[in-house]
């Protein structure tokens, strides 16, 4: 894994997070937060990288690895791009963390041409979204389980991710609704309007 090279297109600050929040009124189901967690197994820890939809707060893309590097973020990153098949402009805001200023990954962003967007330093709240995120796998599913394996975590964080938290979870921020039925009544919305 190699770092962005000293003075590559890195838009680190001012952080895009504040357009983030300001295109919740519109329906754009693109912006996403993006982080990583460790969970811990018997003997090792793993590894989980995602990506979200700022929009409907839906995990549009994940990827559990033994090993915390850019293979890890681009894998979640890729299933996010075919989830969603992204027009031009998308912003993607993350950490600062050097799995996300790679230079394979930043060339993969400038390829579906994102915006790229890193958290002020010093500043977590740009990551806000990613951070529930956080809260909730950890206390409403890994703190629950005790994971034997690598296949034990993969299998129930996909069922909780696919199945409980994008198809069930009630989200406070979307008028209770899960991320599923948020989008699929904004599409409703729009089909009205057109």
């Amino acid at each position: 894994m190699r770092a962005a090279a000293p003075g590559a297109k890195l838009n680190a600050g001012p952080s895009q997070a504040q357009a983030l929040r300001a295109d919740e009124t519109k329906f754009v189901i693109c912006d996403q937060p993006i982080d990583i967690t460790y969970i811990r197994l018997p003997s090792a820890f793993v590894y989980l990288a995602y990506v979200l939809d700022a929009f409907s707060r839906r995990c549009i893309g994940w990827k559990l690895s033994r090993q915390i590097d850019t293979r890890l973020t681009l894998a979640a990153l890729e299933m996010a791009l075919e989830t969603r098949q992204p027009a031009p402009g998308l912003i993607h805001h993350s950490d600062r963390g050097v799995q996300y200023a790679s230079t394979e990954y930043i060339a993969r962003l400038e390829q579906v041409q994102a915006q790229v967007s890193m958290s002020a330093t010093g500043n977590p709240y740009d990551n806000a979204k990613a951070e529930s995120f956080f809260k909730t796998l950890k206390h409403e599913e890994v703190y629950l389980k005790e994971y034997q394996t690598f296949a034990d975590a993969q299998v129930h964080l996909g069922q909780f991710i696919e199945a409980v938290y994008n198809q069930k979870r009630l989200h406070s921020s979307l008028g209770y609704l899960p991320p599923a039925e948020f989008e699929a009544a904004q599409v409703q919305r729009i089909a009205e309007f057109t």
